[in-house]
């Protein structure tokens, strides 16, 4: 069969973009490739599972254009489909007086984005969120939330194929070519044909990209795995709901936080540590080509050459869970090392260009046969909706 789109990857922002353009244009004939056995099984169901809000991004970036925009889709999804998700609101917290400007900069940006309600409180006021934390000065975002994200995914999933969308798992693509203008995609399994590529492969969108454009070559996925710590169920009154520091400036990460699951529990983390494979979320699992492909990138060298002291000191407590207690202990001192219980690990697919820039925003690139997602990190599954309303435009105007 001649499909019109062939999407290559079932996490969130494939499934979403593939439900924006089955219910735009019902008449397409489209399927969705997946390697796993089940959709989402890696950075969709390997995250905190946090609803952001777009208190971090640079107003006017297409990070926060799509997470505010995809926020309000997200919860109207949510609604209509009867999936748990609640609003909780979440405190940034500034533990020393080195941290004030950070903390004002994030308050600015919030107005920027238009996040009423976001406001600076007193230590005093900070108690009253969050008791057993402590800080100098704090920020509180009512609209930040929680959901699991799987579910979302697996919903967009049913949508699809009530519309006769058809979804393909077991199939890893291996090889893309083109002949009169048709796109021959090769997988584990059989062969596909299609008039239109879309690339939402997560931590192979590099890979997937360069099988369809040879050009797309000044791009690498770097793989970062965030490991978490759960509370014991004993601990967990310890946090209300989200506790967040503030981030490093210029680094794409959050820093260890505390996060409210949806189906109960707290969670804390992640670091944020090089990944020896890219879908390596254990300290022992290791591809001997990935991690080449990594270390020889120029990009990385130079990421690595200036981020080398923040590097190790995430190792560093990867490796020792008395500096990962330490430095939640700067929110809540009262955490002890016994309060923690290993809480599981995601990789986060992160693109690096050739100069050494950790793109700091999403990319999407055309080209005549394809459409490449080729940086969707957090808070992509937040905007994955508003991702998708892109995506799919850019491929009704190719019908």
């Amino acid at each position: 069969m001649l499909y019109d789109v062939i999407f290559v990857g079932g996490g969130i922002v494939g499934l979403a973009t593939a439900y924006k353009l089955i219910e735009a244009r019902p008449d397409l004939k489209i399927a969705i490739l997946e390697k796993e056995s089940q959709l989402g099984s890696h950075q969709t169901a390997n995250n905190s599972g946090v609803i952001h809000s777009g208190l971090n991004y640079k107003p006017g970036s297409l990070k926060a254009i799509h997470c505010i925009k995809g926020y309000h889709e997200l919860l109207n999804f949510c609604q209509e489909e009867r999936i748990p998700y609640e609003i909780t609101g979440k405190v940034v917290v500034a533990t020393g007086e080195s941290q004030k400007p950070g903390l004002n900069l994030l308050l600015e940006r919030a107005l920027q984005n238009g996040l009423l309600g976001t406001r600076k409180i007193i230590p005093d006021e900070l108690k009253e969120y969050e008791p057993h934390c402590i800080g100098v000065a704090a920020i509180h975002v009512p609209q930040t939330g929680i959901v699991d994200y799987l579910e979302v995914a697996l919903a967009f999933g049913r949508k699809i194929m009530q519309q006769e969308g058809g979804i393909f798992l077991g199939h890893k693509v291996l090889e893309i070519n083109q002949k009169d203008s048709i796109n021959y995609i090769e997988t584990s399994k059989e062969t596909f044909q299609s008039k239109l590529v879309v690339n939402c492969a997560g931590l192979y969108s590099d890979k997937v990209a360069r099988m369809n454009d040879e050009s797309i070559n000044d791009i690498k996925i770097i793989p970062f795995r965030g490991e978490y710590f759960k509370l014991k169920a004993e601990s967990e009154y310890l946090v209300k709901n989200l506790i967040y520091p503030v981030p490093e400036p210029n680094f794409p990460f959050l820093g260890v936080h505390f996060t409210r699951m949806i189906h109960g529990g707290i969670k804390a983390g992640p670091n944020a540590i090089l990944a020896f494979k890219r879908e390596g979320y254990r300290k022992n699992q290791v591809n001997l080509a990935e991690l080449a492909e990594t270390l020889t990138w120029p990009g990385f060298r130079k990421v690595a050459g200036k981020y080398w002291k923040t590097g190790l000191e995430e190792l560093y407590r990867s490796f020792s869970k008395s500096a990962f207690t330490k430095a939640l202990q700067e929110l809540i001192p009262e955490i002890q090392e016994s309060d923690l219980v290993a809480g599981g690990a995601g990789v986060r697919a992160q693109a690096c260009d050739r100069s050494g820039g950790l793109l700091d925003d999403f990319a999407i690139r055309e080209s005549e046969f394809s459409i490449n997602v080729l940086n969707a990190p957090s808070p992509a599954a937040t905007s994955s909706l508003s991702i998708g309303g892109v995506v799919a435009e850019m491929v009704r105007k190719r019908f």
